[in-house]
């Protein structure tokens, strides 16, 4: 094999496998959208709502019979549903409890907004999540190995005119299509339904919505909880691949926001767009630095978006979700 053709077979390579993880960054980012995007929190707990998807999944995975009645290869996304649920109610009662005390109306007349209680009281959450889980759970490493993580689609795309070979992991095009899946039903959840409207004008201005008639908090309450079950589900098929701890949500909340940002605030679509241009980058910055500034490069490309154009790739100005 010539030069050019294992150029040509690495650049594939990596699309490949920028595409596949990339929908899942998206799905990831997609989740954090539903909250930054509609209720303006900056919630640094993100990252280990999705850390808490993964270990609901793991359990629900081994712990309650799913992979003994659906097999090891079904069975796992199988959990990834079933933990969905469990995570919606979570992120509800944080909401109820805790979140609602510092967004929407409450935040009229407060110092900048809120932000600043919101910063804290979710960096609280954070630090409260990781801990709770090191005392349940155990520093260990640990994941959801199933056959198709060590398996694979090979592809010769030119046939013999040149002899190119090229891998689709089964559980990376199984994850990917799951999370396509889940954000198209998203994304017709909110712009085809009385629901879908009402976040979006929660999301536009909260005051206006009140007076024709909306329950701001209320809405507010659904899109956190539909952003943490969606983030929990990215989590639950993260660790079908990655092995996990109680605080690998750190890693992905910084990949989150970079996402959304590139996105387009507001912009569930766009959101996603962002976590698949991560993926891209992430993969291709291989070709010429070493696998420990992977993310180096995507804040580079970060910094030169916001320095260019600061609404994202996929926003505008005027545009909420």
């Amino acid at each position: 094999m010539s030069d050019f053709q294992i150029l040509i077979e690495s650049i594939l390579q990596l699309l490949i496998t920028g595409v596949l993880v990339g929908a899942l960054y998206g799905m990831m980012c997609v989740g954090l959208a539903m909250i930054f995007g509609i209720m303006r929190v900056i919630n640094f707990a993100q990252g280990d709502f999705m850390m808490l998807g993964m270990y609901a999944t793991y359990f629900a995975f081994g712990a309650f019979g799913i992979q003994a009645f659906f097999g090891a290869e079904l069975g796992a996304y199988v959990a990834v549903m079933a933990a969905a649920p469990a995570m919606f109610l979570f992120g509800w009662i944080i909401h109820r409890l805790m979140i609602r005390r510092v967004t929407g109306t409450r935040t009229v007349g407060m110092e900048a907004e809120g932000h600043y209680a919101q910063l804290i009281l979710t960096l609280g959450i954070a630090l409260i999540l990781q801990n709770g889980a090191m005392i349940l759970f155990g520093a260990d490493l640990v994941s959801i190995r199933t056959p198709l993580s060590s398996d694979a689609w090979a592809l010769e795309p030119f046939g013999e005119s040149m002899p190119i070979l090229l891998f689709f992991n089964k559980s990376r095009v199984l994850t990917a299509l799951f999370s396509a899946v889940a954000i198209i039903g998203l994304w017709l959840l909110i712009q085809r339904t009385f629901l879908g409207k009402s976040l979006r004008a929660a999301a536009d201005n909260a005051e206006a919505a009140t007076y024709m008639g909306i329950n701001v908090d209320k809405s507010h309450r659904v899109a956190f909880a539909i952003g943490t079950a969606v983030t929990a589900m990215a989590g639950g098929l993260l660790a079908t691949n990655y092995p996990f701890s109680p605080f690998v949500g750190l890693e992905y909340v910084i990949i989150m926001y970079a996402g959304v940002v590139l996105g387009g605030i507001g912009s569930v679509i766009g959101a996603f767009w962002g976590g698949m241009l991560i993926g891209l980058i992430q993969q291709f910055s291989t070709l010429v630095l070493p696998t420990q500034l992977q993310n180096a490069t995507i804040f580079v490309c970060f910094l030169l978006v916001v320095m260019l154009r600061p609404q994202g790739l996929f926003g505008r100005n005027v545009e909420r979700t």
